[in-house]
């Protein structure tokens, strides 16, 4: 049929999958927290009003930016508050990655960067990672039209020491730079320090991870006053209400509650240690990890079978059949008693 012919033909993002009975699985597939929101936020939820669904939100999330400005020690104006960091990383693809040069972005990096590219015309190349999956900061000399670089990177979970991060954003000031921080909380060091010195640098977070926030969709940038105008005006030519008001007012009792986050992420950090030296006892070569996921490849079983039959047994981890990482599987560090039942039946696979 004619019509067919100006559809616009895209192949989207794939995201882990989503088990439709979440009470009979241990889901460690999508990176999400194991441990529930700040009671703040939780309390929030439980107590919506009539209007809170009725009426239409701030057009600015001017509450849940303000709440951030002040918890980082940033302006307001130089934030952008959206839909998940894939909201923000969206708009910031359309907003600055304007040119006929390619962008670049790793080889082996988060799959939705060359989607997004793909999806807005935008021309890219990638840059291949060194045999140990770290990211070549040489590499990102050549000309281009912009820059995104997931710091720690996913899927491998390793993260790029700050010096590099800076060299990158100094040595290309004709471009805007971003650096997608969706692990940093973890134990990456954020690139925040830099956007005093340069105007180019856009840094993306999430409450998704370390907020244990993945469902309220909460995502912000910081960059500079032009960055972000031109970043509001994009938005506000496609949907002015991106933001609900549920989910901005629990952003807020999240980030006011700084002792719960900092007790979440120990116990995640800890999991995360223990997990490395069971997975190490079982044959597995462990990436160092400064995310709340492992990265891990078995000397003696390929992991495409590795993960077969853990799904079979009820355990997600995630597997993408993609050269250089095919024989690596992602696995979210859960509670001590999901990883124990992850030990459990990875000793009954390999036997």
């Amino acid at each position: 049929m004619g019509f067919e012919n100006n559809l616009r033909k895209i192949a989207p993002y794939v995201p882990g999958e989503q088990p439709k009975n979440m009470n009979k699985v241990i889901k460690l597939n999508t990176n999400e927290n194991p441990y529930p929101a700040a009671p703040g936020a939780e309390e929030i939820a439980c107590n919506l009003k009539d209007k809170d669904m009725r009426l239409y939100p701030p057009t600015d999330a001017g509450k849940l930016s303000k709440a951030i400005a002040g918890y980082y020690g940033i302006d307001h104006k130089n934030i952008f508050v959206g839909v998940g960091s894939d909201d923000v990383l969206a708009t910031a693809f359309l907003t600055c990655f304007n040119s006929e040069k390619p962008i670049l972005f790793p080889d082996v990096t988060y799959s939705f960067y060359d989607v997004w590219a793909a999806l807005y015309k935008i021309p890219y190349k990638t840059v291949p990672l060194d045999d140990n999956f770290k990211i070549i900061k040489e590499d990102y000399l050549q000309e281009n039209g912009g820059i995104v670089i997931a710091n720690p990177n996913a899927p491998t979970s390793i993260a790029m020491p700050l010096e590099d991060v800076e060299f990158i954003v100094k040595n290309n000031p004709d471009v805007v730079v971003i650096i997608d921080e969706a692990y940093v909380d973890f134990g990456g060091e954020s690139a925040i320090p830099l956007l005093k010195k340069y105007e180019n640098l856009m840094v993306v977070q999430t409450f998704s991870k370390s907020r244990s926030m993945a469902g309220m969709r909460i995502g912000y940038a910081f960059a500079s006053d032009k960055i972000i105008q031109a970043m509001n005006d994009v938005k506000f030519s496609i949907n002015s209400y991106t933001m609900n008001y549920p989910a901005v007012e629990m952003g807020v009792a999240a980030i006011e509650d700084e002792e719960y986050y900092k007790a979440t992420i120990a116990k995640i950090v800890k999991t995360r240690k223990k997990a490395v030296e069971e997975l190490t006892k079982l044959g597995f070569k462990v990436l160092d990890s400064s995310t709340n996921f492992l990265f891990i490849s078995h000397k003696g079983v390929k992991a495409k079978d590795i993960f077969a039959d853990l799904r079979s047994r009820g355990i997600f981890v995630r597997h993408w059949d993609k050269p250089r990482i095919d024989n690596y599987l992602r696995v979210t560090i859960g509670t001590d008693a999901q990883m124990k039942k992850l030990y459990e039946a990875l000793k009954e696979i390999l036997g």
